[in-house]
């Protein structure tokens, strides 16, 4: 009985879910700024190594503070940064807003981003990632809403979660400077 209602459900909502105002708001929000992109991971340089190198640590450290779920998925995460070009901590701050970082989901269903509203189920949380990155690449980013602000107003029906998103990235930010930091320090040693 559970399965057919939820299967319902399941099937309302992704019929459902093209047929909202979403994507055409995205087309409606002009602007120039690309906060949410990053164009530099795709080079095999030493630089680019040494940047990826970082984000993993700082991925991995704050992941560990939170007990998170998602910690065995940092390189899913940059994997996903890289192939949609976008920013590498905002898939991971996405899922901190939404479920703890996969602590606070519906069970058996990976969806740590509440893609679908939370009820889409995913066979593993590197494929809601990449899912997701797609996603956001495709229906907001190419459509204009090209920041963490711009995607909140579409991505949720609250005021305050763009706010929080950035919290998080901003956690990410800190431990990379944090990590930069003490290599620096351990280079002049």
């Amino acid at each position: 009985m559970d399965k057919t209602i939820y299967s319902i459900v399941l099937t309302v909502l992704l019929f459902a879910a093209p047929l909202s105002a979403a994507p055409v708001q995205a087309e409606l929000i002009a602007g120039s700024s690309a906060a949410v992109s990053h164009l530099e991971i795709n080079s095999t340089s030493s630089t680019s190594l040494q940047k990826i190198s970082l984000k993993r640590k700082a991925m991995t450290e704050v992941l560990k503070r939170y007990d998170a779920p998602l910690l065995s998925e940092v390189d899913s995460f940059l994997e996903a940064c890289e192939k949609y070009n976008l920013d590498c901590y905002l898939l991971p701050a996405i899922s901190g807003v939404e479920s703890t970082f996969g602590r606070f989901l519906i069970p058996g269903t990976y969806n740590s981003f509440g893609w679908g509203r939370g009820v889409i189920a995913f066979t593993s949380f590197n494929q809601t990632i990449m899912t997701v990155g797609k996603g956001l690449r495709e229906n907001y980013i190419d459509k204009g809403a090209d920041t963490v602000d711009k995607i909140g107003r579409i991505y949720c029906e609250g005021d305050t979660w763009s706010g929080k998103v950035k919290f998080f990235m901003n956690k990410f930010e800190e431990e990379e400077k944090r990590q930069l930091f003490f290599m620096q320090d351990a280079v002049q040693l």
